[in-house]
């Protein structure tokens, strides 16, 4: 149980999230509040969760000083303002894998309806009339769809569209050629491309300002003759006047809709044409998708309440499941990581380079960057900085960021993770890895190599390389009822200086610290680093 956390429900989810909510959190379940009274109440909660209703924009952002998550039930965010819960460092999630079934399945329908004129024939028929000749439709087999974006639900239609025997081509300019292959999609370079080619246009884009009306009449023109079209993504992505002048002209065959680029949709001139089948934005509205709605954005909520990695947060860079499980202790590496400069040095940074070495590199290591800034700028900034803002506070304060890749790890270790932190001409160099329990360790610190736990107390002790000086260390710290967990020494040349790093079960006061730097051979003050 999450102690004294508030989250408000403002919008409808289904019981089953509202049931897990509250083995967690107290709930405030206020489905339909006013924007005054939630204006007013807002700085009482941890979590607002909402769907598409409700307006999460600055003047809301700037009186929720309790908020650290919003999640949005769905997929969309239009109705969230991101940059300015970025600049709070409010967590933004939303559930775009919840519905993509029911999405890609209500995709399929519109399509079999509006070529098979299911609609209007079930219309006509219950009217009291038998005829069949008006409702001649078209197979899908051996024809070519083109899909607009090869995202989660445009892949899922192609898989499915696939088992039609159809031709799939695609165009989607974000997406990887792998990702083309292996969904046996033909992967078209332009838009217009896609649109001289295909008996069947689809799209599955988000709604911004490029994707505006990016199906419009001048590229409609291009064309085959008795194109059809289908929207179950979001309304205005097919400019509505184009459609409406390519029914009149005969240029488009048949319709199915389910977004519009007005909702509700009243009076709208598609309904007149009987080869347009319109549904009331339905996508995502299954029993199904909704459990999984409602129980997912309640899941992600107590995560981020948690202070856990959320897989789907908008404002942070996105992980599939299997991505995120393999990543997580290099998250938590590279917050270590980036924890022990300001432990050592209090000059302020100028400039951090980050190189990833090995298989991790084969994932989006953008996360493991911002992990590091976290660890960073939590030592000076305290608990305002979270994984949503640490990039926007470094940049604030002049840091400049690089990120390096490299296949192969320069070292023994499969993978590597190193950080130079620059400040005023010196320089913290850092590189760390993960045990065979998967746990942090650090392999090197300012050309030392060692293996030391990153867990818990160290103490971090410089000396001569030569004997009667480890063991007088330990001593005095056994004399003090100071008890050592492991202890791992590394030097750059024989004979010269050489460190100690001490997981200890107990912290250091300053008296032992002055014994310690007094012991022959120790070189300085002994640091404590706290992980």
């Amino acid at each position: 149980m999450l102690d004294e956390k508030k989250v408000i429900v403002t919008e409808r989810i289904a019981d089953e999230g509202i049931a897990l909510l509250k083995a967690e959190l107290e709930v405030d379940y206020r489905d339909g509040i006013s924007r005054e009274e939630l204006l007013n109440i807002i700085d009482q909660y941890d979590a607002l969760i909402v769907r598409s209703v409700t307006q999460v924009n600055e003047e809301l952002i700037s009186r929720a000083t309790r908020l650290k998550v919003v999640g949005r039930a769905g997929n969309g965010i239009d109705n969230i303002d991101v940059e300015s819960c970025t600049r709070h460092g409010i967590i933004v999630a939303n559930t775009p894998d919840s519905n993509t079934i029911s999405a890609a399945e209500q995709t399929i329908s519109l399509l079999l309806s509006s070529a098979r004129n299911t609609a209007w024939a079930n219309s006509v028929l219950k009217s009291g009339v038998w005829d069949r000749k008006p409702f001649r439709g078209t197979e899908l087999y051996g024809k070519t769809v083109g899909i607009v974006g090869l995202g989660r639900i445009g892949s899922m239609v192609a898989t499915r569209l696939r088992s039609f025997e159809m031709k799939v081509i695609a165009y989607d300019p974000y997406i990887p050629d792998e990702r083309f292959n292996r969904y046996g999609v033909e992967k078209k370079e332009t838009l217009e491309d896609l649109i001289r080619e295909a008996d069947i246009i689809t799209v599955h884009t988000p709604r911004t300002e490029e994707t505006i009306h990016m199906i419009n009449e001048e590229n409609l023109a291009l064309a085959k003759d008795g194109v059809k079209l289908v929207n179950a993504a979001r309304g205005g992505i097919i400019d509505e006047k184009a459609i409406l002048a390519g029914l009149k002209s005969g240029k488009i065959s048949s319709v199915g809709m389910d977004v519009f680029e007005k909702e509700p949709a009243h009076d709208n001139p598609l309904f007149e044409f009987n080869n347009v089948v319109c549904t009331p934005h339905l996508g995502a509205d299954t029993y199904e998708a909704q459990k999984r709605v409602g129980e997912d954005i309640t899941t992600q909520v107590i995560k981020a309440l948690r202070g856990e990695i959320v897989p789907n947060v908008v404002n942070l860079p996105t992980l599939l499941s299997d991505e995120l499980r393999y990543l997580k202790p290099y998250i938590t590496l590279a917050e270590k990581l980036g924890s022990i400069y300001y432990q050592l040095m209090k000059t302020p940074v100028d400039r951090v380079e980050l190189t990833y070495s090995g298989p991790i590199t084969m994932n989006d290591t953008g996360i493991l960057t911002i992990a590091f800034l976290k660890g960073l700028l939590e030592q000076v900034v305290g608990e305002k900085v979270t994984y949503v803002n640490a990039q926007l506070m470094a940049k604030d304060r002049g840091i400049k960021v690089y990120e390096h890749r490299q296949e192969k790890s320069p070292k023994r270790y499969k993978n590597l993770v190193e950080a130079k932190v620059y400040n005023s001409g010196k320089k913290l160099q850092l590189a760390g890895t993960l045990s065979r329990a998967r746990n942090p360790l650090l392999v090197e610190i300012n050309g030392y190599e060692t293996e030391a736990d990153l867990e818990g107390l160290v103490l971090l002790v410089e000396n001569e390389d030569r004997p009667r000086v480890i063991g007088p260390v330990a001593t005095l710290l056994g004399d003090y009822g100071v008890n050592i967990a492991s202890m791992k020494v590394g030097r750059q040349k024989k004979g010269e200086n050489a460190i100690m790093l001490i997981n200890v079960d107990s912290e250091i006061d300053s008296e032992i610290k002055e014994k310690i730097s007094n012991v022959e051979g120790v070189i300085s003050t002994p640091k404590e680093l706290i992980f």
